[in-house]
């Protein structure tokens, strides 16, 4: 299936209207497919300074997860790029499973970044197109988006799909 053919979610649409398909790709572990990632972007999209500009990503479920597993597994990946205390932690992971409901298969959860601009940076989420929540924490939405965009990623395969550098 060729992700980056499909058009943009309604919700992408609505919040990002100038947005484009970046790039896109399959997360595998263990052989077992996860789930399908697109990041939505305006055109020039500067994968290096993803942090300081607006977009999307689009998590489409392939598997079951419970909103703890997801919440404790992202901070498990933010600390690849920054210490997180426990205080932060047990924080962001709260605000994390309010904001993650359980997924099925064919569930769809997709975060918003906004840029610090004249606030701290923040992360928004919809579950299925439906507003599920938001984190407003100039620390959390970077480290979060990290996950997929920094160059400390525990998946730079996927990472490289996703900024679009494995386009032809």
């Amino acid at each position: 299936m060729n992700l980056l053919a499909q058009p943009a979610p309604a919700e992408v649409r609505a919040a990002l209207p100038d947005a484009v398909a970046v790039g896109s790709t399959r997360l595998r572990v263990w052989g077992f497919a996860v789930y399908d990632a697109t990041l939505w972007a305006a055109p020039g999209f500067r994968p290096e300074a993803y942090a300081t500009q607006a977009f999307a990503l689009e998590l489409r479920y392939l598997r079951d997860f419970a909103s703890a597993d997801i919440a404790r597994r992202s901070i498990d990946e933010m600390r690849r790029s920054a210490s997180i205390d426990e205080a932060r932690s047990q924080r962001w992971q709260a605000a994390m499973r309010a904001a993650f409901p359980d997924v099925k298969a064919g569930d769809r959860i997709t975060g918003f970044y906004r840029p610090a601009g004249a606030e701290a940076a923040v992360a928004r989420f919809t579950f299925n197109g439906q507003p599920a929540g938001e984190i407003r924490d100039g620390d959390f939405a970077p480290l979060f988006f990290g996950i997929w965009l920094s160059a400390k990623t525990s998946e730079p395969a996927m990472r490289e799909a996703l900024i679009g550098g494995d386009k032809p």
